[in-house]
């Protein structure tokens, strides 16, 4: 008998027939005599409908408040599903995170998970009980309700298959598995067999909406095989793990994209020493992740460092700016909005020079200005105007060859 993590996001549970679509399939799992957990986010867009409630009160509540008020959605999830499946005859039983073992840091809003006692389910599955645990959200080593910030359903779903010891973890969502870009935007994007972790990671951490990062990161680390599987169609997805054959030659085998970037760039009348390791402390501090960095220093021309952010950290990261001004010793602060990133990513392209060169010169047949770049092994990225972020991906795409075959 094998122990299967099932993850259903919100789309997946939207409505209360969605819910019982969902039930029947982890009825059919169960009758193949699998051991079953599994976690759920909140309906729909009920976390957002619970954001736009403590914004019509003030437009900077709690984070501790806000942990709170959205950890309810997927506690509604949870027993709403389990009530389903005891409906059809299985034993279920819901748990909210914390009743799951899962512990988190102190941050509110975007807590990282420290670890997952599993006895619980695992007590639980001895009974034969199907468990539905409430994803997205834990408990504190102080005893406070975090949230792990937006898709955090995925990484408890990856922490419970590790603490469990599960065979295979599921993800479970309204597309087939993972494309090579986003078929709602890109031409002829095609669904992959398998992935290797590591590009998954780039993937998801420069905009791909399909997993969260930190649960590719946990399933990478403890060799959690993991699956993206849609709700609605059997068929089984995409893999991911740690070596993939590359696809028909490939070098590229994605293009992700992400809106709402912001260049914050700081100027300095003098050199400052120690100013990029004060900068980037400062915001990390203060929970403000920063992306590409660019820094500049030229003869004759004021010293500068650039760096990008996402929109809704903007005002956080001026505040923080402001207030440590003296200290940090910078002149000024500007900043340009209305960018996207656009990146091409593969474990193909290490041993395959000229890559970003391709990029770059596609970019520029397309007449679309390159404002900032970031590489790593398997992957290019670059910041360029918002309003060019979907004709540049669906140019990349093109350009390495990705479409699905006529």
């Amino acid at each position: 008998m094998s122990k299967i993590v099932m993850k259903f996001g919100g789309t997946s549970v939207g409505t209360t027939e969605k819910i019982a679509n969902v039930a029947k399939r982890i009825s059919r799992e169960k009758e193949k005599g699998h051991d079953i957990v599994v976690v759920v986010s909140a309906m729909g867009k009920a976390t957002d409908e619970l954001v736009n409630l403590a914004n019509e009160i003030t437009e900077n509540p709690s984070k501790r408040e806000m942990d709170m008020l959205l950890s309810t959605g997927e506690q509604v999830t949870m027993a709403l599903l389990a009530i389903q499946l005891n409906a059809l005859g299985l034993n279920a039983v819901s748990l909210t995170g914390w009743q799951a073992g899962l512990v988190t840091d102190n941050v509110h809003k975007n807590a990282r998970v420290e670890k997952l006692d599993g006895s619980n389910i695992s007590n639980l599955l001895n009974e034969d009980k199907v468990v539905i645990v409430a994803g997205f959200q834990g408990i504190s080593n102080s005893g406070e309700i975090t949230t792990l910030g937006r898709g955090g359903s995925d990484t408890t779903a990856v922490a419970i298959a590790v603490a469990i010891e599960a065979d295979i973890c599921d993800i479970y969502t309204d597309v087939e598995g993972v494309f090579t870009s986003d078929p709602r935007y890109v031409t002829n994007a095609r669904k992959l067999e398998q992935l290797e972790y590591d590009e998954m990671l780039e993937l998801a951490n420069l905009g791909a909406g399909i997993l969260h990062p930190r649960a590719v990161e946990f399933a990478k680390n403890y060799k959690i095989p993991l699956r993206v599987r849609s709700s609605y169609v059997e068929n089984e997805g995409t893999i991911l793990k740690e070596e993939v054959d590359v696809e028909n030659n490939l070098v590229v085998r994605g293009v992700a994209f992400e809106s709402d970037i912001v260049r914050l760039t700081i100027e300095y009348d003098v050199p400052f020493n120690g100013s990029l390791a004060s900068i980037f402390t400062t915001l990390a501090n203060n929970h403000i992740n920063v992306d590409i960095i660019v820094q500049s220093i030229v003869d004759g021309v004021r010293p500068a460092v650039s760096f990008s952010i996402k929109k809704e950290s903007l005002a956080e990261a001026i505040t923080v700016l402001e207030t440590h001004k003296k200290t940090l010793g910078f002149t000024f602060a500007d900043f340009e909005v209305g960018l996207a990133k656009v990146s091409i990513v593969g474990s193909g392209m290490v041993s395959n020079p000229g890559v970003a060169a391709q990029m770059f010169d596609r970019l520029r047949k397309e007449n679309i200005p390159v404002k900032m770049v970031s590489t790593s092994e398997i992957k290019v990225s670059v910041v360029i105007p918002q309003a060019d972020m979907i004709p540049a991906a669906n140019a990349l795409h093109d350009e390495f060859d990705l479409a699905i075959k006529q």
